[in-house]
């Protein structure tokens, strides 16, 4: 009888142990997918995209914009970085000028500026756009040495004058020579003026016309990640 009982205990002391160990390694698991999780998180790269409603992706789903494409082209090469759209509709370069600091206040390691449009729709004069994404460029390069960096060059409609549009587009590459960073010639390549990949509005792209959009931006953009 004893003997039995004593079976029992040591049957059941067997079984508390399993379990107990079963517990400790599902608490293991947890925590080691938690660790890879965070190490993962922290290992990410951030890419800024600062513009404005071409950016933002105005009219669009959020996830139809140019930056949520280049994002998920990112996810399928498996590469370790996450976008950030600092997109706003109808900013200027002044406007971005006083609200750079905020956005540089988490990590970045690569910056796409498109800025500019909105100047230029607005007639504001080519020194001083150009004066305000230099203050930007300068910014960014201040608080990230090591940041690397694409502009969007943008024209402007003819009705502008000849001479303003002129000086307007030549303000792209200029900067982008003198800064040393790349530049995407014309961000609406293939979609400017074309009827059928704008929106109503003939400024704003359609969601087809934002998958062109990205991929112009891609060009200039893998080489750096």
């Amino acid at each position: 009888m004893l003997r039995k009982r004593l079976i029992a205990i040591l049957v059941l002391a067997a079984l508390l142990m399993a379990c107990t160990n079963t517990k400790n390694d599902k608490a293991k698991t947890l925590a080691d997918s938690t660790a890879n999780q965070t190490e993962k998180t922290a290992a990410l790269k951030h890419i800024l995209f600062f513009g404005t409603s071409l950016t933002a992706g105005y009219g669009l789903d959020p996830t139809e914009a140019y930056p949520a494409l280049i994002q998920n082209r990112i996810d399928s090469l498996k590469l370790p970085y996450k976008v950030i759209n600092g997109g706003l509709s109808g900013e200027t370069s002044a406007g971005g000028k006083g609200r750079i600091d905020w956005l540089l206040k988490q990590p970045i390691d690569i910056f796409v500026l498109e800025l500019g449009a909105n100047d230029g729709l607005r007639g504001i004069p080519v020194a001083e756009t150009t004066k305000n994404l230099q203050f930007i460029i300068d910014q960014v390069k201040t608080k990230y040495p090591n940041v690397k960096m694409v502009l969007a060059g943008m024209q402007v409609p003819p009705n502008m004058g000849s001479t303003y549009a002129n000086s307007f587009k030549e303000m792209f590459p200029k900067l982008a020579a003198q800064n040393k960073i790349e530049l995407i010639p014309f961000l609406l390549d293939k979609v400017g003026g074309v009827p059928k990949l704008n929106q109503a509005d003939g400024i704003h792209p359609t969601a087809e016309g934002d998958k062109i959009l990205a991929e112009n931006v891609w060009v200039k953009l893998k080489g750096l990640l």
